[in-house]
């Protein structure tokens, strides 16, 4: 039997406490370099936090902010032009470090996320040489979302996303220690890499051949909370849908959310929604209480432009007669309500992506995180939305196939066929944004109502009014 001498006893105490002390810094090291999280700096208002706050995805989702930073610069030939993240339609308030709707948080080194106004903070110019105006809450039409993941993954599968060629590019901008050199060399830049690859596999069905593009202000929703959430396989479906404004969310207690009315709280809209930017499901909750709360009194902006009055009040008898029914937020309202699409008549393709299956398996998968929450059902209609700030939530129907509130009240044949979506300068003679002048081309994106999803067919309801009719609904629609 090994005897073990007091001298030797102490100094395999000591080795051992070496060890340990060694394992206990490695240890501190790693957590500190990596999975340590810092409080955000205090927000001057709610408003504030909604553009800007943390929704704590950067742990889960988040791209390293050097990364983020450099990635225009490396690799421009995969934007649709100069101005790096800008030239996506994203907005980016003057004397602000990131855009709307993009987080930068410390999780062991500053990570880049999304929170809910990367689709919910729209943008408006009275005229091409104006600064644009800001408007939290309403609906994103410019920022094309599915352009920027598709940059991420051209970026990831070009050979000079490696080590050398960031880091170099980083240097230009911040001088990192040696151990965050090593850090960004053998685990970061390989980590996003990997990450970023793995969720090209989770977006796949969007990519397929003949799946239409989605541009400016929309994207598939039904279907990303399908293959987000659950495990079912790619049906072949699409279904492009605007962003739709988000304000004044108190008068939307008891009504249908979302453009199908799958959810009946919008609680649960904010739920799912931080969810599926991956926000921390442990969290998830106190996420959802600030963010009601700051939509809830949020109202829609006033229309821009001069309205005249003695029309509008025409126009108020005509709503009444013709729209109330529908679309007041009042007693005995359809609004919020789910319309059958027998009834309605639009394009269907974005209530067809959505079954009683994968409104289950969503439903069992919040279930199984613990977050208790009124659940998503199926429905087979779309619902009639209230229509406050109405002026500023163009192009029209669900899914941003109609430009202009005047073509709303013209018979299907009359609608545009083709028209450019993402330019934020507004015409107040359509009641719409720009969609057919040279610099609305240049820098929007081609809708064509003859692709799958992009139907502009139904809604005929007010199309029988004559012209004077017309123009007094359409001079009271300004002032909702």
């Amino acid at each position: 039997m090994l005897r073990i001498t007091p001298v030797r006893r102490k100094k395999l105490i000591l080795i051992g406490c070496v060890l340990v002390l060694m394992i206990a810094i490695l240890g501190l090291t790693a957590w500190y370099k990596f999975l340590r999280e810092e409080p955000e700096p205090p927000f001057a208002s709610l408003e504030e936090r909604f553009k800007y706050g943390s929704i704590e995805a950067e742990g889960t989702a988040g791209i390293p902010y050097w990364i983020w930073v450099v990635l225009p610069r490396v690799f421009p030939e995969y934007l649709p032009g100069p101005g790096g993240y800008r030239s996506l339609g994203i907005p980016w308030e003057e004397g602000h470090e990131m855009p709307i709707g993009f987080t930068k948080k410390v999780v062991g080194f500053p990570r880049v996320a999304n929170n809910c106004a990367v689709c919910h903070v729209g943008s408006y110019r009275t005229k091409e040489s104006e600064t644009p105006t800001y408007v939290p809450a309403g609906p994103n039409h410019t920022s094309d979302i599915q352009r920027f993941l598709r940059f991420l993954t051209s970026c990831v599968h070009d050979d000079r996303f490696n080590a050398d060629t960031l880091l170099a590019e980083i240097e230009q901008h911040t001088h990192l220690s040696w151990f965050d050199r090593l850090s960004y060399r053998y685990l970061v830049i390989p980590m996003t890499r990997k990450a970023i690859l793995k969720r090209e596999q989770q977006l796949a069905w969007m990519n397929r051949p003949g799946i239409p593009g989605w541009g400016p202000g929309r994207d598939d929703p039904m279907n990303l909370t399908k293959y987000f959430m659950t495990s079912l396989p790619w049906d072949g479906s699409v279904g492009q849908a605007d962003f739709p404004s988000i304000w004044n969310l108190a008068a939307h207690e008891g009504m249908k959310l979302n453009w199908g009315g799958e959810t009946p709280s919008p609680r649960s809209v904010i739920i799912d929604s931080a969810l599926g930017l991956q926000g921390n499901p442990k969290t998830v909750l106190q996420q959802e209480a600030w963010i009601h709360q700051y939509l809830n009194s949020k109202q829609p902006p006033k229309y821009p432009f001069p309205i005249n009055a003695a029309l509008a009040g025409k126009g108020e008898a005509i709503y009444k007669a013709q729209c109330a029914s529908c679309h007041a937020i009042a007693p005995g309202s359809r609004a919020g309500q789910v319309i059958p699409i027998a009834e309605i008549g639009t394009d269907r393709n974005r209530l067809d992506t959505w079954t009683a299956q994968a409104a289950q398996a969503a439903n069992d998968a919040v279930a199984k995180l613990h977050i208790d929450r009124i659940g998503i059902t199926k429905t087979e209609g779309y619902q009639a939305i209230p229509l406050d700030g109405l002026w500023m939530r163009a192009p029209y129907l669900h899914n941003g196939s109609v430009p202009n509130l005047r073509e709303m009240l013209e018979p299907v044949e009359r609608r545009t066929k083709v028209f450019w979506r993402g330019y934020d300068v507004y015409d107040p003679l359509s009641i719409g944004f720009d969609t057919q002048s040279t610099e609305a081309q240049r820098v929007g994106f081609r809708v064509d109502i003859s692709e799958r999803g992009n139907g502009n067919q139904g809604h005929l309801y007010g199309t029988k009014l004559d012209a004077k009719e017309k123009t007094a609904l359409l001079e009271y629609l300004k002032t909702l």
